[in-house]
């Protein structure tokens, strides 16, 4: 047993209700600049709709994360290491801009700056890449302004994968938003497809991130990544990714999409694995063992053993304390209603979703029966299979079986906590039909609908003596064994010409205590800087709006209206 630890996510997409805060606010934190106006390491889908980039789960197409060969071994979908040398200077599968959208700006400075005229001044789109006019025709959360019509309803690559019969009445059924950051895998394909070795996993979290040194922008890994999850800086020349936030997790604080999420649909916990386990799970022959076999890699902190070998392997005792208040390891593996996205593409992803209830109460309640009554949400799961279907197709590789489970224990939580509300006696026969104790379903209830702060966000803080390893030290793909699949190692493509220089380290208490302070922090500049984050709305701290003159008016010398 080698006992590591990893970072991870569980979002409840019963709570998303498409507002797009986390996005706006990760695109302002990390990609709010030339070169990468078309990224967002976080964006939220309306399902069904072809997602960003469009159509990303078709990997007929697109080649992302791993297939089993003859002989049973895992290899990428795009190829091994002679592949990517023939292909290195000229790599065809890839999405183009077009997939994506294009970005773009308005011409605010006619519309401000027009003279007077009889027709009021029209601000055109202008390209952010070539500053041209443009037609805008696609963006990231097009699907949405949509919402899910046959428009999209026949490009959405899971309904070609169920019957037409499906597909036809899927309109009817329901629509839901899917948030979607990179996955932080276990056995990431995108660091196993990069030639330079600058993708790699920290050991001491998990998280996954790109060594801007050593990439040489082959974009090996944007084919490799299933998810579609890696982009290339077209200014830089280099590939960015979702960074999990590292500079506020390592401080104890949650990343800033699950920060700024209204719905607060967002879990973040510590999750214990067994790394000797990873090449059998991402092994299992069918793609509907793939889950099962991934929350078997999962350890159980309380188990003494797993606390003992831990140890051994260096995890910090408060790093194991957070493992046991995990909500993350209480959804995946405790209540089972959390389940991966995609775990056919073989990556072990660690971002995991509970599927919504909602379509299913909503079916019940229009048809004039009660909707809290166990007896018709069960049937009702029984009835539906159309979204068990889709759902299915969606986490657990086309199994309906532990979707089903997840959608009747979530039904079970309605009817079981409607008694207590009413004053009545509890069911404990609702609890038994799902598997469950009516305690466990209580203390579920309370997690998913109760859960303060820091119960939602369970994160260890990194530790100052270990500062220096969290840059340096990383592990490889976990399938970079000898004669295995993996690209890590030295090689013709120039990893070994810079080392790993470490991104500088801030003192831990000082970064924490500036994004949690009520006063605005000094800024390089000599002014104060304000962190929105904190501000309560009262007042007006320095340095947030421009300094009015003493006549009442502005800088500008107009005066104040």
């Amino acid at each position: 047993m080698r006992v590591m630890a990893q970072m991870a996510m569980v979002m409840n997409l019963d709570k998303c209700i498409g507002c797009h805060t986390c996005s706006v606010t990760c695109k302002q934190a990390w990609t709010n600049r030339t070169g990468v106006e078309y990224v967002w390491f976080n964006n939220v889908e309306t399902r069904p709709g072809q997602g960003y980039p469009r159509r990303y789960e078709d990997q007929q197409r697109w080649r992302g994360g791993w297939q089993l060969n003859k002989r049973g071994r895992l290899t990428l979908k795009a190829g091994g290491r002679f592949k990517k040398l023939v292909t290195i200077f000229s790599n065809p599968v890839l999405p183009s801009l077009d997939d994506y959208y294009e970005p773009w700006t308005y011409d605010y400075e006619t519309l401000t700056n027009a003279p007077l005229q009889e027709h009021t001044p029209v601000a055109r789109p202008k390209s952010l890449i070539t500053g041209k006019d443009m037609k805008i025709s696609w963006s990231a959360n097009w699907d949405d302004d949509l919402g899910g019509s046959q428009t999209t309803e026949q490009q959405d690559v899971l309904l070609g994968q169920v019957s037409e019969r499906i597909t036809f009445e899927f309109e009817q059924t329901f629509m839901f938003y899917l948030p979607r950051i990179c996955e932080h895998c276990l056995n990431p394909s995108c660091a196993a497809s990069c030639p330079s070795g600058a993708i790699y996993k920290r050991e001491e979290d998990g998280i996954v991130l790109v060594d801007q040194d050593r990439c040489r922008g082959w974009r090996m890994c944007v084919t490799g990544c299933p998810y579609k999850k890696v982009y290339f800086n077209h200014r830089t020349g280099k590939a960015e990714k979702c960074t999990f936030c590292f500079p506020r997790v390592e401080v104890g604080l949650p990343t800033v999409c699950s920060e700024t999420c209204v719905g607060r649909l967002r879990y973040i916990g510590l999750v214990l694995y067994d790394a000797d386990k990873v090449l059998q799970a991402a092994s299992a022959p069918e793609d509907t063992d793939l889950y099962e076999a991934q929350r078997q890699v999962f350890l159980d902190p309380h188990d003494p053993q797993v606390a003992e070998a831990a140890e051994r392997a260096g995890i910090p005792y408060d790093w194991m304390e957070a493992a046991r208040r995990s909500p993350v390891y209480a959804l995946i593996n405790t209540y089972r209603v959390a389940l991966p996205l995609h775990p056919e593409y073989r990556t072990l992803p660690m971002v995991w979703y509970i599927p919504p209830l909602s379509p299913v109460v909503d079916a019940v309640r229009e048809t004039g029966h009660d909707a809290e009554d166990h007896r018709n949400l069960f049937a009702a799961v029984d009835a539906l299979r159309i979204p068990v279907d889709y759902l299915a197709q969606l986490f657990t590789a086309g199994d309906p079986a532990p979707v089903d489970l997840v959608l009747r224990r979530l039904a079970a939580i309605r009817s079981y906590m409607r008694d207590i509300n009413l004053g009545r006696e509890p069911q404990e026969a609702i609890a038994e039909a799902v598997g469950m104790t009516g305690e466990q379903l209580y203390d579920m209830y309370r997690l998913l609908a109760l859960a303060k702060y820091d119960e939602r966000y369970v994160i260890p803080p990194a530790h100052a003596e270990q500062a220096h390893r969290l840059e340096e030290l990383a592990t490889e793909c976990s399938l970079d064994y000898e004669g295995g699949p993996g690209m890590g190692g030295s090689g013709p493509f120039g990893e070994t010409s810079g080392g790993a220089a470490p991104i500088a380290v801030e003192n831990y208490r000082a970064l924490r205590d500036r994004q949690t302070s009520d006063t605005p922090a000094p800024s390089v500049r000599g002014g104060p800087r304000v962190n929105l984050l904190n501000w309560d709305g009262r007042g007006t701290p320095q340095g947030l709006f421009p300094p009015r003159s003493t006549d009442g008016g502005d800088d500008s010398g107009e005066p104040k209206p």
